[in-house]
């Protein structure tokens, strides 16, 4: 999961609460994206982006410096009860570029892995984008007979680090409407869920997540309390210079639903999740294909590439049952089509469509919660019901990546179909050893279109 290190004075800012502080105003960085009509008719959109709640700093009052969350503990006197919190601590607005690394220009978002800053250092990051016109709510995308494009630049991400852009569904207004416990809303990028329902939230609809609150053994600035946030996630990108995926991931439930116990399928109870905490991923490494991702690969990741990814109807309409998702690539004004399958045992696929993860699954001896949970139908309904967009960088304190960039599971041989997904070695993607040999990464995404198929891009 992701996670803040923020060292110093106000230790830490990644803490989350539902009041509002007024000692830093909240000025979101503005961000161009275009909607598309049939024909490739594009209108470019004024938008911009809000940093999550969890990296924010949480004091007692809305005006005072007390912390609500230290290290990576609640203060008990404030925080005595999920209700308490919502009551006595107010998160502030951030400096988004000085404090976190993360800048716009235009159309294009600059996410830092790794920023210095007056008090000590911050450590990835996670943002949302707005509505056009508003400070108050999400931007909601219904991603049906559509198309998303948009820009990455991953040349400066190596081994261990994953800058992610994907959609979940979360609330339009970050739950304000919902919990009047919650404050902050939107503006101050509440609400976030996703498939695999995390407890590393400090806040869930409107209370803080203190009960049962346990302190990361591996960072020093993070810690998982009862509940988790769960929804519908569709990975369009997880990524670094050596490796990609995209994976859509169901859900039995509607929007965020909040996760106690067995539901939240933790450890050996993963697989009785609300949610598909594997998904479908389509991995061209790990299909067969290691040389058409990578460093002077097909699709070069020294260079900036266009990625276009496609949700096919079975009666081309925007509310059909969803069949197909389709990736294309434009670099160098050249289209590529994606890469084909080239396992032992598999159709030559290249999209995801739910023959395609049977046999994945099969094949490669996973268990299919991906259909078992209703496969891409169930993934076009969360669609049709409206996704918010996330862009993040981070790096993997539970898994160090290896399951995007290296050989994962660790008790499975390389050999064996599935297993391995990238060049990067199993001894890689240590968070404290990312963050030192590569402080300066970053991701880059920009050019975001939207529109019917066909739309969003030119060769």
């Amino acid at each position: 999961m992701l996670s803040s290190v923020i060292l110093g004075l106000l230790l830490p800012l990644l803490s989350s609460a539902q009041l509002v502080g007024t000692n830093t105003p909240e000025q979101h960085p503005s961000i161009s994206f275009a909607t598309c009509s049939t024909g490739g008719s594009c209108t470019v959109q004024q938008s911009s982006v809000v940093l999550d709640s969890n990296w924010r700093w949480a004091h007692q009052g809305t005006s005072g410096s007390t912390n609500c969350y230290t290290g990576n503990a609640w203060d008990s006197n404030i925080c005595s009860s999920p209700s308490a919190c919502a009551s006595n601590c107010a998160i502030e607005g951030a400096d988004y570029s000085g404090t976190y690394g993360i800048s716009t220009s235009g159309g294009d978002l600059t996410l830092k892995f790794v920023t210095q800053h007056q008090y000590g250092k911050n450590v990835g990051s996670r943002v949302y984008l707005m509505q056009p016109g508003s400070n108050e709510k999400y931007q909601i995308f219904k991603l049906k007979n559509k198309e998303f494009t948009f820009d990455a630049d991953v040349s400066k991400m190596g081994c261990g680090l994953n800058g992610a852009l994907y959609f979940v569904e979360m609330p339009e207004d970050g739950g304000k409407g919902a919990f009047s416990g919650n404050k902050a809303g939107a503006k101050y990028g509440t609400g976030y869920c996703d498939a695999q329902c995390p407890h590393d939230l400090k806040w869930i609809n409107g209370e803080a997540n203190v009960l049962d609150w346990q302190p990361s053994a591996t960072d020093p600035n993070s810690g998982t309390g009862r509940y988790g946030a769960c929804c519908a996630e569709m990975d369009i990108w997880e990524a670094n210079s050596i490796a990609t995926a995209f994976t859509p991931h169901t859900c039995s439930k509607e929007g965020l639903y909040r996760c106690e116990g067995t539901e939240c399928g933790d450890g050996a109870e993963r697989y009785q999740s609300v949610c598909d905490k594997d998904g479908c991923d389509f991995n061209s490494y790990r299909m067969g294909n290691t040389s058409f991702y990578g460093p002077n690969g097909v699709v070069n990741t020294n260079a900036r590439m266009t990625v276009v990814t496609q949700f096919i109807t079975t009666d081309g309409t925007d509310t059909g049952a969803l069949k197909e998702i389709r990736r294309l690539y434009v670099q160098n004004g050249q289209v590529i089509q994606n890469s084909k399958v080239n396992i032992p045992g598999m159709t030559a696929y290249d999209s995801i469509t739910d023959e395609f993860c049977v046999d994945q699954k099969n094949v490669f001896q996973d268990n299919n919660a991906y259909i078992q949970k209703g496969g891409n139908k169930v993934m076009g309904d969360a669609m049709e019901r409206g996704m918010v967009l996330v862009m993040s960088i981070w790096a993997d304190h539970a898994a160090h990546m290896l399951w995007l960039d290296s050989s994962y599971p660790l008790d499975r041989p390389e050999s064996q179909p599935g297993v391995k997904r990238g060049t990067c070695p199993t001894s890689s993607g240590d968070p404290k050893d990312v963050e030192s040999q590569q402080a300066n990464a970053q991701a880059v995404f920009g050019g975001i279109k939207f529109g019917p198929i066909g739309s969003t891009f030119r060769a």
